[in-house]
């Protein structure tokens, strides 16, 4: 069996253990929503994975998380929040290949399934900062870290 149509044929199993480990997560906005409405965000990561995996293309993840990096950012999701969904999706495939698939497919398996997730994760982070750098917010004040560290200074000695 090939790692899509692993993913394919367990899609239930793979979307339930992921959308329980959520629920479990207790992650505020998405404890919110409800469990359906993580079912269906989890699902839409999936058939993203999923097609990353058959089209061997990261085009079509990298800007659906361009599109939902700035609705959750907008709606004061943290970034822990969502990078949790991606993480215990990419660990519900990973249970699953383990179980499912023999041992030499490994590499490749999981190589390919932390490609496509990893291009999410890290799209995902370069988005928040980028929208949290343009926020205003108000600056931290590092002064105190670097007193007494001026030269000749006694109390650093």
């Amino acid at each position: 069996m090939n790692l899509y149509q692993l993913l394919h044929d367990r899609t239930n199993e793979i979307l339930d253990e992921a959308t329980e480990a959520m629920v479990r997560a207790r992650a505020k906005h998405y404890e919110e929503a409800g469990r359906e409405h993580v079912h269906q965000r989890l699902k839409a990561l999936y058939v993203l994975t999923m097609r990353g995996v058959k089209e061997r293309n990261l085009g079509p993840m990298v800007a659906h998380i361009e599109t939902i990096a700035r609705e959750r950012f907008s709606a004061g999701y943290d970034l822990w929040e969502v990078q949790t969904a991606f993480n215990l999706l990419e660990e519900a495939i990973w249970k699953r290949i383990l179980k499912d698939m023999p041992a030499d497919e490994y590499a490749q398996a999981l190589g390919l399934v932390s490609t496509v997730l990893g291009i999410g994760k890290d799209t995902l982070a370069r988005r928040y900062v980028s929208l949290a750098t343009k926020a205003k917010s108000p600056s931290l004040n590092m002064q105190s870290l670097f007193s007494g560290t001026e030269i000749g200074d006694t109390a650093s000695s």
